[in-house]
């Protein structure tokens, strides 16, 4: 019982204390700087950079591409207003083989590919700005071996 009328009166004078500090400061002063912020100032060229397919699932018929963007965060936001902000956001479009299509990739996750047949091929990588616009691009070429089993992940 004693415990008790001491430690609560205990606990709410720390919580005083330590809630204090923090009294008056605006979010963005505990929170630190917002992720995006209106663009101010020119921002460095973003760049793509892509690594080669890695070997091991590459042997098991399964295509793993990494790659970064720098001076760029790959996010899902599109249109002309995205172009106001900083840091640079974009996104990356994917092109197997020279195929007519492609498709748009925002989750910055390396690149997967399975069910390609044996043989040589090409994946070019496009770095756009949300508005589609191609800043950056890089193309990896790589063997899918004859005896590779597909298999699906």
């Amino acid at each position: 019982m004693i415990r008790r009328h001491f430690l609560l009166p205990l606990l709410a004078m720390t919580s005083t204390v330590c809630a204090a500090p923090l009294s008056g400061l605006s979010a963005a002063d505990v929170n630190g700087p917002a992720a995006v912020a209106p663009l101010e100032k020119p921002q460095p060229p973003a760049k793509l950079i892509v690594d080669p397919p890695l070997a091991g699932p590459l042997s098991k018929g399964a295509v793993f591409i990494q790659y970064r963007a720098e001076n760029l965060r790959i996010e899902p936001v599109f249109g002309p207003d995205a172009l106001k902000v900083t840091p640079r956001i974009g996104h990356i479009h994917v092109v197997v083989d020279d195929a007519p299509w492609h498709w748009a990739e925002t989750s910055g996750e390396p690149v997967i590919l399975v069910g390609l047949p044996a043989g040589k091929h090409k994946v070019t990588i496009i770095l756009a700005d949300p508005t589609h616009k191609p800043i950056d691009h890089k193309t990896v070429e790589f063997t899918v071996p004859p005896h590779a089993a597909v298999h699906h992940f």
